[in-house]
């Protein structure tokens, strides 16, 4: 396959961080026993920190989609496999949409690692999407509103929410580079989710860099 040269204009550029939640990146979260060898493997959390540090630094967009799940969304008349294990393990729960109570701490809250650089007053934090893709929030919209058309993506999970927000992108016009040591995934009996999520982004990514790559291209003021 070829290999697209992709640059990044720091103007138009942001870095998208998917679900940088307790719940998928904390032993404490619901989901630690399916996610928790990836998270790992990948040094996850250190490797979003260094994004975090670098993007602020160069002055970048940031922004963030989370994935909460209200009482009223347990009440869907049915569901996908992964949409069931997650109601189950009440993974992302907030008791209301209309106020923070019992958020902090929860497994919906942030990783407390990255709270300095989500709640700076400047980060984008978009409207919850609710399965894997940003169709179900306002994330393209903002990004939109910022002039972004360049987007270095990040989180969890690779094979579903990362690879979903990486489709609707890519079918929006945007440039998109993956960093590929700062996502992860379930590693079932089912499969590696990784392993699927990386075939994947070789085909429709335009570029798959690691994080000392995005790092080192966010200093530099071509940022090539």
């Amino acid at each position: 396959m070829p290999v697209p040269t992709m640059t990044l204009d720091l103007e138009r550029t942001a870095l998208v961080v998917i679900d940088p939640q307790i719940d998928f990146m904390s032993p404490k979260g619901a989901a630690w026993s399916a996610v928790g060898e990836a998270v790992t493997e990948k040094r996850l959390v250190p490797n979003l920190l260094r994004l975090f540090e670098s993007s602020k630094r160069a002055g970048i967009v940031v922004a963030i989609s989370p994935h909460y799940y209200y009482p009223h969304d347990h009440q869907w008349k049915f569901q996908a496999p992964a949409e069931l294990f997650q109601h189950k393990i009440k993974i992302f729960d907030r008791p209301s949409a209309l106020s923070l109570d019992g958020f902090r701490g929860s497994g919906a809250d942030f990783m407390p690692e990255f709270k300095r650089y989500i709640e700076d007053g400047k980060t984008i934090v978009a409207s919850p999407h609710k399965l894997y893709s940003p169709q179900t929030n306002d994330l393209a919209f903002q990004l939109r509103k910022q002039g972004v058309t360049k987007i270095v993506l990040a989180g969890m999970l690779a094979n579903l929410c990362v690879e979903s927000h990486l489709r609707e992108f890519a079918e929006q016009g945007f440039e998109v580079a993956i960093v590929r040591d700062a996502v992860a995934a379930p590693k079932l009996p089912e499969g590696d989710g990784n392993l699927s999520a990386l075939i994947n982004f070789r085909y429709i990514a335009n570029a798959l860099w690691t994080t000392d790559e995005v790092v080192a291209r966010l200093a530099k003021p071509t940022a090539r």
